[in-house]
């Protein structure tokens, strides 16, 4: 049997922001507890706090995270992200994700939240901190 995935469902909601290439990383966007920042050839994208992100500031609200918890083998652990993702998927649930080196988190929509949460408790532990 294999060993159910943990995921702790994170308190705030997140907006995910978009930005110009060329737009240096803002000082507000180093600022708080969580933030990602990804910035490429084509684009500079932050994930950050709702409630903090400045007004004018081009972002998709009401996201929600879920934290992928006890994966002990890192930036080398496979199929976690699509073994939560195929089940949305099927159901027409989008997602965001950040990989870190040590964990993965989960965004979806604050609208899909309550059906992303029945779909994934039936494989997953739930802990909502």
């Amino acid at each position: 049997m294999k060993k159910k995935i943990t995921l702790s469902l994170l308190d705030q909601k997140f907006g995910i922001c978009h930005f110009e290439k060329k737009t240096p990383i803002p000082k507000w966007a180093l600022e708080g507890e969580f933030f990602s920042i990804t910035k490429t050839d084509q684009e500079l994208s932050i994930v950050f706090p709702q409630e903090k992100i400045p007004p004018g500031v081009l972002n998709e609200p009401n996201w929600r995270a879920f934290r992928v918890e006890g994966i002990v083998e890192g930036i080398f652990a496979v199929g976690i992200i699509e073994a939560l993702a195929r089940p949305l998927a099927e159901n027409q649930i989008p997602i965001f994700n950040i990989s870190t080196y040590q964990t993965n988190y989960l965004f979806v929509e604050e609208k899909n939240l309550k059906k992303a949460i029945k779909l994934l408790s039936q494989f997953c532990k739930i802990n909502v901190l």
